[in-house]
């Protein structure tokens, strides 16, 4: 306990003096998108982070006398400002609905919402003086800081609300507050010390924003999971009359051998990540690993020596009435053997029924659509967004915009080519063109970067026909004819549809390599074929099912008032990799835990139906207790404001749901009772000196 309170130590503290190296947008971009933006870095525009101040009438028609007045304010407050580089003349929206006034800030643009509370104390202050008019901010600057105070309310209520429901969840199971304690310790000093480490390998692979919150999430399910099965299968022990050490040995030969494995299956399903051609997924990949491993670490170490020094005290304090319930070694369970019933009894007719269910919640998925969030999708409550809705309202050309970037030799012949695109984007309905053309070129004049603002949305179906437009006939016709000119088209549309392209081109490949690397584990581990078969397609089934809900909910519009979401028709372009390697990791932890068991009664000479009777019922309480704590958690991350959060957490809620229930409680001992004998069938190789089951077909044996 004390080598593992001191490697948790060690693990802070190295993280904490290494720091934490962080991925640049450069660094995420992919396809096309990337290639303009490698292409801008190297040209070393000066691109300052920008604030608007619009004037907007309360209602009716704007005084023009009254907002001019309100617009010179505005710029004298903010010329006098050590965060403002410079202000612009203001602009009147065509019909003089608005005016606007752009401020360029000092410093990076990355560091524009830490900066930018001065400017908005100086809008409050015109506001303040101008009552009869809406004078308000935005920008990044703005937009950045208010998403910084929504996430992290929400996640900070996420955090506080997640270990009073999982700790609640255990004491329930448990009947005893130690017993419940013990698991979510585990899990909390192993998320702490895969912290540190993912702080030090960011050096190596720089980190995301939301690797931190990949590595709690992981962490703490499998932390919890890991111990929760451990501790259940010690009482158990205890409960048949087993000293407290006996106990611990028996649970590290039989849980403990399942946790390793589980963590081996777990992790093979997260370096699938390493697959995708994304830094991002890389990034998210080596967090989840490390918090496996060293969850896995915690549950073969620390575990049994905390339940071996505490013994029979690990049921103390005890809940009366939940203790009862917990812990009645001589009475047999009543629910799950009347639940596994009419399965065992009709096995066919279960399975076939099972997998029709899942089969028909997985449809919705054919139709799955994806896309990266914008400013589009998030929550419209946050009033800087009110403010930016207003902004594209009355100036267009402040929204989305596809980048053409051009490196050429001949500087001249680049600036004429651009100005002819410019000219044809500015006669198509697509596209808000400004007074004079957007465009730029970098100190060296190496490189020309134009600006082409899209009347759209940038995730909108007419934002897509834009950069389409763009890309296939405008570039071709114009800057592409320049001799020895290279070009690329990025901005908004472009990162989502090339982030989403590269990622489906992808998918395939991360799947083979989950599916074809889990087989191969599952197989070594088992000895038999058929059990590592049925792992592959039980769990794909479960994934396919939890693919249909998410589709269902979230690209139509019948749960947005249940959810309290806005539906933009697509799921966040990133989900469906994350959610198949993560759910797959999960699914097959549950797996292994129960097979494990029916694997072990099998050894000892059990039939097949009473093995997997036995092993179901025995491992029912410890995979319920697990599924619903995690049911509990990713839920609260389906109440977060950020639309990718929402389908986060409700498609592996519901993923997980499935599974516990319906795959593992139907499905697998359907399937195991109609395979019978033929469950533990694998080539000689495999069987050579391995113990089998009293009922494995008599060729296998003879062999």
């Amino acid at each position: 306990m004390l080598g593992w309170i001191a490697f948790v130590v060690v693990c802070v503290g190295i993280g904490g003096i290494a720091g934490t190296a962080t991925q640049t947008d450069t660094d995420q971009a992919v396809g096309e998108w990337g290639r303009a933006e490698r292409m801008i870095e190297a040209g070393h525009f000066d691109d300052p982070a920008v604030e608007n101040v619009l004037i907007t009438a309360r209602s009716g028609r704007l005084d023009a006398d009254a907002a001019s007045a309100a617009a010179t304010e505005a710029a004298g407050r903010l010329h006098g400002l050590s965060q403002v580089a410079s202000v612009s003349a203001p602009v009147t929206a065509p019909g003089g609905k608005a005016v606007l006034v752009r401020a360029a800030m000092t410093g990076a643009a990355d560091d524009a919402g830490t900066n930018v509370q001065p400017l908005l104390d100086a809008t409050a202050a015109v506001q303040a003086a101008h009552p009869d008019l809406r004078v308000e901010e935005v920008g990044g600057g703005t937009i950045d800081k208010a998403l910084d105070k929504t996430y992290g309310e929400d996640f900070q209520r996420a955090e506080v609300l997640s270990l009073p429901v999982t700790l609640v969840i255990l004491i329930v199971a448990f009947g005893a507050l130690l017993a419940a304690a013990v698991p979510v310790l585990l899990a909390l000093t192993s998320v702490a010390a895969a912290m540190g480490l993912s702080a030090l390998s960011s050096h190596l692979l720089p980190v995301t924003d939301t690797t931190a919150s990949v590595v709690l999430l992981i962490g703490m399910a499998v932390g919890v999971d890991y111990s929760l099965f451990y501790v259940r299968r010690a009482r158990e022990e205890r409960a048949r009359g087993r000293t407290a050490l006996d106990a611990v040995e028996i649970a590290a030969a039989t849980s403990g051998r399942a946790v390793v494995i589980s963590g081996c299956t777990v992790a093979v399903a997260m370096a699938g990540m390493f697959l995708s051609g994304s830094v991002i997924f890389s990034s998210l990949a080596l967090g989840a690993i490390l918090v496996v491993a060293v969850s896995v670490l915690g549950s073969i170490t620390v575990l049994p020596a905390v339940l071996a020094g505490l013994g029979r005290w690990v049921d103390r304090p005890r809940v009366p009435f939940l203790h009862r319930l917990t812990m009645r070694p001589g009475r047999a369970p009543r629910l799950w053997p009347a639940l596994l019933r009419p399965t065992l009894r009709r096995p066919a007719l279960a399975l076939g029924v099972g997998a029709g269910a899942l089969l028909l919640l997985a449809l919705p998925a054919l139709g799955m659509k994806t896309s990266l969030t914008g400013v589009a999708d998030l929550p419209r409550s946050i009033p800087a967004l009110q403010t930016y809705d207003r902004l594209t309202a009355a100036f267009p050309s402040e929204g989305a915009s596809d980048v053409v970037v051009v490196r050429g030799p001949d500087a001249a012949a680049v600036r004429t080519a651009l100005l002819d695109l410019n000219g044809r984007a500015a006669a198509d309905p697509h596209f808000a063109p400004g007074p004079q053309p957007d465009l730029d070129v970098s100190p060296d004049g190496s490189t020309s970067r134009l600006t082409l603002h899209v009347r759209a949305d940038a995730e909108s179906a007419a934002a897509k026909e834009a950069l389409t437009l763009v890309r296939t006939q405008f570039v071709p016709a114009t800057v592409g004819r320049v001799p020895g000119a290279s070009v690329a088209v990025g901005g908004d549309t472009a990162a989502s549809v090339d982030f989403s392209r590269s990622l489906s081109d992808r998918l395939p490949l991360v799947v083979g390599f989950v599916l074809g690397l889990t087989f191969l584990l599952v197989l070594w581990t088992f000895r038999s074929v058929v059990v590592a078969a049925t792992a592959i397609v039980l769990n794909l089934l479960s994934v396919g099912a939890a693919y249909g809900l998410m589709v269902a909910v979230f690209q139509h519009t019948w749960a947005e008032g249940l959810l309290g979401f806005r539906s933009n028709g697509t799921i966040v372009a990133w989900l469906p990799m994350f959610l198949f390697v993560v759910l797959f990791g999960l699914s097959m932890d549950y797996h292994v835990f129960v097979v494990s068991r029916i694997r072990e009664l099998a050894l000892r000479g059990v039939p097949t139906r009473d093995a997997v009777r036995q092993g179901i019922v025995g491992s029912a309480g410890a995979v319920t207790s697990a599924a619903v704590v995690m049911v509990a958690v990713f839920s609260i991350f389906g109440t977060l404001s950020g639309l990718e959060f929402k389908q986060m957490g409700v498609g592996l809620a519901a993923a997980v749901l499935l599974d516990a229930t319906l795959v593992r409680a139907v499905l697998l001992p359907a399937a195991m009772t109609l395979l019978g004998k033929w469950n533990w069938w694998a080539p000689a190789l495999l069987r050579r000196n391995q113990a089998l089951p009293e009922d494995t077909p008599g060729e296998l044996v003879r062999v």
